[in-house]
């Protein structure tokens, strides 16, 4: 399992996302077509040796790279990563799943949000 400190430790912090999936963008294998911007900051490791991914809401353009607040975490308790959400307003958990359920649907999840 994920260490879930490394993801909580960014909650309400701002965080560089390089976006790899853009808004409109179709999964490689999985043919599903991205809702959100969807992407990973650099220089971290997730569960699954890649970077910490990270959906990021709140934007209606595809994007390349943005910088953001952290508001919550998706801990997928059937998977070896958990996720990062970046926005610039405060979601609520029903919000957050609403707007990434096209992917998450698939996991068991939680979401873990920001208090401040």
């Amino acid at each position: 399992m994920d260490d879930i400190a490394k993801y909580t430790d960014l909650l309400g912090k701002s965080v560089t996302v390089t976006i790899d999936r853009p808004l409109g963008s179709r999964h490689p294998k999985l043919g599903f077509v991205y809702e959100v911007n969807y992407g990973f900051v650099p220089d971290t490791t997730a569960g699954d040796g890649h970077e910490i991914d990270a959906w990021v809401l709140g934007v209606d353009e595809p994007l390349e790279q943005i910088t953001g607040r952290c508001i919550a975490v998706v801990i997928r308790h059937d998977d070896n990563e958990n996720k990062l959400v970046i926005n610039s307003e405060r979601l609520t958990e029903v919000e957050i799943l609403a707007k990434i359920d096209f992917v998450e649907k698939y996991y068991q999840t939680t979401v873990i949000l920001c208090s401040e």
